[in-house]
């Protein structure tokens, strides 16, 4: 089993205020305005869909060496969005776009695997059964 860490510290009142985000090779401060008015910095939304990504690219490169393959690339690309309703706000879609270069794999077999991968790697299945909507579209590469 594998833990990882990470830390988070704000200072400050919501819209005035300011903090910093940590991990192993990360720093980076974050705002109100760059979590809900698009301006500098980077938000816990950018982190998630960065873990997203990677574990989607990591779990579809496993399936593939699976089949037998031996996948060239696999570049995923992952929007998180961030609404709000009565109960807050909350993480609406998170959308991935993946696409993949590997010789020997046709598009049949990479859209099965990438629907498993959609449904079973660990950040997807932390957020199941969530607010978030997950949708990924897998594209091969020739």
């Amino acid at each position: 089993m594998s833990t990882s860490n990470a830390h988070a510290q704000w200072k400050g009142t919501i819209k005035e205020g300011k903090g910093t985000m940590k991990f192993t090779g990360f720093e980076g401060g974050y705002t109100f305005a760059s979590r809900f008015e698009n301006g500098s910095g980077t938000n816990p939304e950018e982190l998630i869909g960065a873990a997203h990504a990677g574990c989607y690219s990591m779990y579809l490169s496993l399936l593939l060496t699976e089949e037998g393959l031996n996948p060239e690339s696999i570049d995923t690309r992952a929007t998180v969005t961030i609404g709000k309703d009565d109960s807050g706000p909350h993480i609406t879609d998170i959308k991935l776009e993946c696409k993949v270069k590997c010789d020997g794999l046709d598009d049949a077999k990479l859209q099965k695997l990438a629907a498993t991968t959609k449904e079973k790697c660990p950040v997807s299945r932390l957020y199941a059964g969530g607010t978030a909507q997950i949708s990924a579209h897998a594209t091969l590469l020739k």
